[in-house]
């Protein structure tokens, strides 16, 4: 139910909407210089980007205007129509590159299993919320969020999507360690993914999954094939030195060394343009953005807010972090864009759909918890 409060307006979190704009505006502005020499017809990828960011910001005044506490009663729902999405991408998807992760919509491509990360976190917020006795989760209790995340774990590493899937872990084991687990609950946890990674290994990761790792570990056996996304990255932020080599004369991206620059490889591009202070700078705003939600998290007044709120930022967090560390050659190449920054619309709009819950969840502080 849409409603206006003049409460809500006296307590709009303007500080989050200015670094979002701040990370949207170097995000555009990386975008343009990465990609303003492509001859691709069609429309140049950073108007598009600019079109995601109009429609998504207008998703999040939308998003502001309703309770977020409706997530409680819609979480089922949504959470089966984000399974049906992820089965039809499935059969009758869009296949680029040997992966099948696209639903074409005509006017936009839809990738499922972007907003399908940001439903699990709804879906677990919600469980734990309900469930939450204060005595600590035992296993039996976890049955439920380890079905919610499985389901659309093995639906997105079909596609095949890893680093997506993973990301579906990510979030699980951060939300679940977040909730009080007993004791025993914790131990049998590790005990069972310490087992599960010799086994994932030889059983579940298909041939180009466990190259990707090896080339992680040694990118230098294989520079010209497997491992030249890693060793061109590492070149291109290395090459920025401490100032940069300035606005739109990177050579690593505009000499076509660097791949996927407007993508997974973004930050490379702004590394190598901006140098080692703009780099800074740059991380310096995500850190506070990071900060902040997590300041949402605690200044909640009930305990659903907090969790989502935390969900949200986890989720963010977690794919900042794998996205940075995979760029500067830290963690092995699986395709995960950096939040508010690499061109996509399926996940900027999923990313600005939970700034916009957070943003609710900041507003709506000053009323008792059960209220809406």
């Amino acid at each position: 139910m849409i409603r206006f409060d003049r409460r809500l307006l006296l307590n709009f979190d303007w500080i989050m909407l200015l670094i979002v704009l701040a990370i949207a505006g170097m995000g555009l502005a990386n975008l343009y210089s990465a990609t303003y020499q492509n001859t691709l017809p069609g429309m140049p990828y950073y108007l598009k980007q600019l079109y995601y960011y109009l429609f998504g910001f207008g998703l999040v005044f939308l998003i502001v205007s309703v309770d977020y506490r409706l997530l409680l009663s819609w979480n089922y729902p949504l959470y089966c129509t984000m399974l049906a999405l992820l089965i039809a991408a499935l059969l009758f998807g869009k296949t680029v590159a040997h992966t099948q992760r696209w639903i074409d919509l005509g006017f936009f491509r839809l990738q499922p299993s972007e907003p399908a990360k940001l439903m699990l976190v709804i879906s677990l917020a919600s469980y734990y919320y309900r469930k939450d006795t204060g005595k600590g989760f035992s296993l039996g209790d976890l049955g439920v969020p380890i079905l919610l995340t499985l389901l659309p774990f093995l639906l997105i590493l079909k596609q095949p999507d890893l680093g997506t899937a993973m990301m579906l872990c990510f979030v699980f084991v951060s939300m679940t360690l977040f909730v009080k687990l007993k004791w025993s609950t914790l131990c049998i946890l590790l005990g069972i993914c310490t087992s599960a990674i010799p086994l994932s290994w030889k059983f579940i990761l298909k041939p180009y999954q466990r190259q990707r790792i090896e080339t992680f570990l040694n990118p230098e056996n294989d520079p010209l094939n497997s491992g030249y996304h890693i060793l061109q990255s590492k070149i291109a932020v290395g090459s920025g030195l401490k100032f940069g080599k300035g606005y739109l004369k990177g050579t690593q991206g505009h000499l076509d060394f660097l791949p996927e620059r407007h993508t997974d490889f973004a930050f490379s591009v702004w590394a190598e343009e901006w140098g080692f202070v703009g780099s800074l700078f740059f991380l310096a705003c995500y850190f506070f953005f990071i900060l902040w939600g997590l300041n949402i998290a605690i200044s909640s007044r009930d305990k659903f807010g907090v969790l989502l709120a935390f969900g949200i930022i986890s989720l963010i967090f977690w794919q900042s972090f794998i996205n940075l560390a995979m760029v500067l050659g830290l963690l092995p190449v699986v395709g995960m864009p950096l939040p508010l920054f690499s061109y996509g619309g399926s996940s900027l709009l999923t990313t600005l759909i939970g700034i916009g819950i957070l943003i609710n969840i900041r507003m709506r502080r000053f009323m008792a918890p059960g209220h809406s």
